[in-house]
């Protein structure tokens, strides 16, 4: 058989021969070897397959775990939930309870506030009068 490139001849027709390859007729292998490399084919297939579906099979396992899981930390944040709308309950009952009280303080400011303000006047009412008792004292 001969590798290309051809040889270099004289270039006159031999260029076209070197060129061509010689093909050998196609021998059909024996029955027992057809047999054997049928019987791998298959284990080699059902080792292929068996492995396709086990990892399939793994991949619907870890799925399913991965399910689990979730619902468990659902379970638990509806837990926590309810636990924080109980408490928000209670502290609304006890701000309910405080809520007189937080009334009678908001007047008591209101009054303080007016209490202050008439202190305020009073106090420059007396400088007022201070002022005018020194004046007269002074005639």
């Amino acid at each position: 058989m001969k590798v290309w490139p051809p040889e270099q001849g004289n270039g006159v027709g031999d260029s076209d021969d070197a060129a061509v390859e010689t093909a050998e007729e196609a021998k059909e292998p024996a029955e027992a070897d057809i047999n054997e490399l049928c019987r791998d084919m298959f284990s080699k297939m059902a080792t292929y397959l068996t492995g396709e579906l086990t990892a399939t099979s793994e991949d619907y396992k870890l799925l399913e775990n991965m399910n689990k899981l979730t619902s468990l930390k659902y379970l638990e944040m509806k837990d926590i939930a309810i636990n924080i709308s109980r408490n928000l309950k209670d502290l609304n009952q006890k701000y309910a309870g405080l809520q007189p009280y937080l009334d009678q303080i908001t007047v008591i400011e209101e009054q303080v506030a007016a209490l202050e303000q008439a202190a305020y006047k009073l106090d420059a009412y007396s400088k007022k009068l201070e002022a005018k008792y020194k004046k007269l004292e002074k005639r």
